[in-house]
């Protein structure tokens, strides 16, 4: 017991800055009008035939590639792609800090690498291909004054990057192989945009395994033809969740009046009835151990967030943990590994 506690807050500590700004956290407001920041670009853009634009690529060595001690004897292959677009890692709260990341800043990259790739990226490399761009994403400040022409022209920088390594992957790398698409945060807001422009009833949608896009709130019509995933096995679906403690409703979340689409990662439906500590098949903890049958999780009916109900404070802080948004991945890693082979093998099978 002593072990899991140590284990889970080494873990917690490694991933405390990784809170990619959702709009469902603990919003403070803006301290400074949105005009003082610094100008919008911060360093050259992407050229992602160059693998440093890269935060994980089959072609390199990186922290996607980290598989447990526990998995070691794990059967693995690369039958499909995931393309994963990161959370936040900048976090620039100056007021003359750029809108938006430089892709030479090493702290930004490390924190890319050190958290988000290792701990939420390699649930991936079990089945997949792992390709996931450096983007001069948004300075998390942006999401407290998100309607401001200035937050809106970093997101649009952003996206506009994932976009770039998007096509670079597809016209040299897939190969028409099926792909996953799978985000969180502040990746999911610029997820939804990718999957608007290239998958929702188009072409591509046919080679789409899944789209896991967390951590961020899904609107009932982001989506004209990418039918929401009701069963573990469909295929050219999405999926996402945001995850609170049971009994916890954010006023951001309340403001929402509903407009929100969730699937449970424990039944893989959107089923509202309460999942079993029995499905769950186990928490991520630093890539030391993993922690099984310790959270069950039920759909809230009217906000459409994710409650968990479990004994484990992940946080490894007295008192009761309210916000998971950072172990949305996490909390659930090893039912998602499981799933991507499930829907890949009936992706296959078609």
């Amino acid at each position: 017991m002593q072990k899991l506690i140590i284990l889970l807050i080494v873990s917690s500590f490694l991933f405390s800055n990784v809170c990619a700004a959702n709009r469902l956290q603990d919003k403070k407001p803006a301290s400074q009008p949105s005009a003082v920041k610094a100008p919008l670009k911060s360093g050259p853009g992407p050229d992602y035939s160059d693998l440093q634009y890269w935060a994980a690529s089959p072609y390199k060595d990186d922290t996607s590639d980290k598989v447990p001690n526990f998995l070691k004897n794990e059967s693995r292959d690369a039958r499909a792609d995931v393309f994963f677009i990161h959370p936040t890692s900048y976090f620039g709260e100056k007021k003359d800090d750029p809108w938006t990341a430089d892709l030479r800043d090493t702290v930004v990259n490390n924190n890319t690498d050190n958290l988000s790739i290792r701990l939420q990226t390699s649930v991936f490399n079990g089945s997949c291909r792992v390709f996931a761009p450096r983007y001069r994403q948004g300075n998390m400040e942006a999401f407290y004054v998100f309607n401001t022409p200035e937050a809106k022209a970093a997101f649009d920088l952003a996206y506009n990057d994932v976009k770039k390594a998007f096509k670079y992957y597809l016209k040299h790398d897939n190969k028409k192989r099926p792909v996953i698409i799978a985000s969180h945060s502040q990746g999911s807001l610029h997820a939804i945009r990718l999957l608007q422009e290239f998958f929702d009833g188009k072409p591509l949608q046919k080679r789409l395994v899944c789209a896991y896009v967390v951590g961020y709130q899904i609107k009932k019509d982001a989506f004209k033809k990418l039918p929401v995933g009701e069963r573990a096995n469909q295929t050219g679906c999405f999926v996402g969740w945001r995850t609170f403690a049971k009994g916890e409703i954010p006023k951001a979340a309340t403001a929402e009046n509903g407009n929100s689409v969730c699937v449970n990662p424990l039944t893989w439906t959107t089923s509202g009835e309460w999942a079993s500590t029995d499905l769950h098949l186990g928490i991520m903890n630093n890539f030391e151990s993993i922690v099984p049958h310790t959270v069950s999780a039920c759909i809230e009916p009217t906000t459409k967030i994710l409650w968990v109900d479990t004994n484990v404070n992940p946080e490894g802080k007295k008192g009761k943990m309210t916000n998971y948004h950072r172990w949305d991945y996490n909390l659930f890693w090893m039912n998602i590994r499981q799933n991507v082979k499930e829907r890949i093998d009936a992706c296959l099978a078609k």
